[in-house]
């Protein structure tokens, strides 16, 4: 099992794939979000702090492990990425009378990105993918 979950994330032939889903969820995000009532039936199950934290924290793990580069480069592309999409998500709920654009969720979804990439840029190797070496 350990060497499967070392392929999925550290194979450099999926990292276009780990982008793709990526890009994947973010537009589900996005189409999710702006379903009349939908954001209110999930606030049953989980406040909007831990929804954009986890989202946006699995966002930047796919982000990070899909690019290319030193993990520093890796991070700073995973940071700037899942703030980018943040601020598209809250920019798309601004059109929408029952939903509203708030810094604040953008600034969890920019913090989770911080968080998670701090971590992956700690224990993953320095110099590359097994594959890459």
């Amino acid at each position: 099992m350990p060497a499967l979950l070392s392929t999925l994330v550290l194979d450099p032939k999926l990292s276009t794939v780990r982008r793709a889903c990526a890009i994947l969820m973010y537009l589900t995000i996005l189409v999710a979000g702006s379903i009349p009532g939908a954001r209110a039936e999930i606030g049953h199950v989980a406040s909007g702090l831990v929804l954009h934290s986890i989202a946006y924290a699995v966002l930047a793990f796919l982000w990070f492990t899909g690019s290319a580069g030193s993990p520093a480069v890796r991070a700073a592309k995973a940071v700037l990425a899942v703030a980018l999409m943040g601020a598209g998500d809250e920019y798309v709920q601004s059109f929408f009378p029952y939903r509203g654009s708030d810094v604040h969720d953008w600034m969890v979804d920019c913090a989770a990105a911080i968080v998670t990439s701090a971590v992956l840029y700690a224990v993953m190797p320095k110099s590359g993918a097994p594959a890459q070496r």
